[in-house]
């Protein structure tokens, strides 16, 4: 019966490709294999001197001893992974405001439509379980408080400040009773204190399991990868016609492209025109099917590998694809991957696919996203806290540029110069400060460093002849300057995103906060569709 399976399994992913290497004069000078001199591809080095720990201090008040102020609803807002921020976030903010938490309702109306509730996607009773000693959570409001207190709706601005919380919405809750704080994605500012920090590492690594069908599903489609070439790569593609759209970007596709991406744009209003030159040299332009597989060629990863695809419909189908499959023949997707009857509970359902791939992209060996979406952004973040595993996030600002010029240059200089502009980028252990960049990517507080780790300071400081106490490089600086930049799009999942921070700038003046108001001048601009 197993031998009837693996026939049916390998005639099933395994498909004629548009076009050879050979066939694809762009790849003509590109090598099949990958160069042997290049080290730790696979794997960060120093990587297993590190570990997460979320564990709070001896300082952090038991739940036990802290009187309750009311009751927060929370409506998560956009797709999956800026739902998992928003959730994520809700329980910190539950702590500040010594507030019982009712599990959060998700967005049923965004661009994505999906109507799966918490319960379908998560699993509710592990989420409640795991957070006992630090937010009491209720699946509902009790009846008693539903007849007497009708919830009082709030907007918060976004990245908002503890003092923010205390100063403007602690009040109202005590007043009202029970809040109802809508769109809630990124509305806690991103520097908090150690044990708020590590309480979010929490929920989002340990409370918020996915349910076991999807959990299971997830696990298949791993083994099925391991079978077929034991590491893998995972790609998450975001190249979707309207993200492009949105982007304001140009991607070679002429008038047509011009044309057919135009008119998406002027569905929304509120749009602005962009300058797509511009975009692209200030790097808010996400890398094409294309580049990505030039630039893992260039990192090291040869076409032998497999390669998992985790994206929805690709602009220009599968002749976009044809030089990335190419690259790396061994091109998997879930569709490909599953049968028809194994996928067809969670058709229908944008999220419960999506948590699907995140969770195959999670079990990588090595990740990498063509954008800094959301999906990316907490995917990294959580191969961090698990043991630094390798994570690839392009530097397009150094990137896209190179591109335009990589057949005047040759393969090698090519190659050459994508490695030197990826250091940085490849997540490796201490690459960012702690500080650096959105929290939910870079969860510093909740990453320790062993005390035989070769990098452990008054090692380090013997090893690089006090390196810390020399100037910064301008290329170190460079590289900490492009991934902040990048950092900043928050991205947008519904129609609404492009309207809301009309009114943020004026609401995070009103918190009376110099934090506050630097946090949303981090904001303001919102380039991408980017869960």
């Amino acid at each position: 019966m197993l031998y009837i399976f693996i026939q049916v399994f390998d005639t099933q992913v395994r498909k004629k490709p548009v076009a050879t290497h050979d066939e694809l004069p762009e790849l003509k000078d590109v090598p099949r294999e990958a160069d042997p001199t290049i080290q730790n591809v696979w794997k960060p080095q120093y990587a297993e001197f590190y570990y997460g720990c979320s564990d709070p201090s001896d300082s952090y008040i038991s739940l036990s001893n802290i009187e309750q102020n009311g009751y927060i609803m929370i409506d998560a807002s956009g797709g999956l992974n800026q739902q998992r921020t928003g959730i994520t976030d809700s329980v910190v903010v539950a702590r500040i405001l010594n507030a019982t938490l009712v599990v959060p309702v998700l967005d049923h109306k965004s661009f994505w439509h999906d109507p799966s509730n918490f319960s379908d996607i998560f699993d509710v009773e592990k989420f409640i379980s795991t957070l006992v000693p630090d937010v009491p959570i209720l699946k509902k409001l009790p009846r008693n408080i539903e007849k007497s207190s009708s919830p009082y709706p709030m907007r918060i601005p976004r990245k908002a400040t503890p003092i923010y919380y205390e100063n403007r919405v602690l009040p109202k809750l005590l007043s009202r009773q029970v809040l109802r704080l809508t769109k809630f994605d990124y509305r806690l500012s991103n520097r908090l204190e150690q044990d708020l920090q590590k309480l979010r590492c929490r929920v989002n690594y340990k409370a918020l399991h996915f349910t076991q069908p999807i959990i299971k599903m997830g696990q298949i489609l791993v083994e099925r990868m391991r079978r077929l070439g034991g590491r893998y790569i995972a790609l998450h593609l975001r190249y979707e016609p309207d993200m492009l759209a949105f982007s304001g970007c140009y991607y070679g596709g002429g008038d047509k492209e011009r044309k057919e991406l135009g008119a998406i744009r002027r569905r929304w209003k509120t749009l602005h025109t962009k300058n797509p030159d511009k975009e692209r040299r200030n790097g808010k332009c996400p890398l094409t099917p294309t580049e990505v597989g030039l630039m893992l060629r260039a990192l090291g990863f040869g076409e032998d590998c497999h390669l998992y695809v985790a994206s929805g419909d690709v602009y220009g189908g599968e002749a976009t694809l044809a030089p990335l499959k190419a690259l790396f023949p061994n091109y998997y997707t879930k569709e490909t991957l599953a049968t028809k009857d194994e996928l067809a509970p969670f058709q229908g359902y944008s999220s419960r696919m999506a948590a699907i791939d995140y969770t195959v992209c999670d079990e990588s060996d090595a990740f990498v996203a063509n954008n800094n979406g959301n999906m990316a952004r907490i995917l990294a973040g959580h191969r961090r806290y698990n043991g630094h595993k390798r994570t690839i996030r392009p530097n397009p600002k150094k990137l896209s540029p190179l591109f335009l010029t990589r057949e005047a240059l040759g393969w090698e200089q090519f190659a050459l110069k994508v490695r030197h502009h990826q250091k940085g980028f490849m997540g490796d252990p201490n690459e960012v400060r702690p500080g650096r960049g959105e929290f939910h990517e870079n969860p510093a507080a909740c990453i320790c460093e062993k005390p035989n780790s070769p990098l452990h300071k008054p090692a380090f400081e013997k090893l690089t002849l006090k390196k810390q106490d020399k100037p910064e490089s301008k290329e170190d600086i460079d590289a900490e300057d492009d991934l902040d930049s990048d950092s900043e799009d928050v991205g947008i999942d519904t129609e609404d995103d492009l309207v809301r921070t009309e009114f943020v700038g004026q609401e995070v003046l009103d918190a009376g906060t110099e934090e506050a108001r630097l946090e949303d001048s981090e904001v303001e601009e919102i380039p991408t569709l980017s869960d």
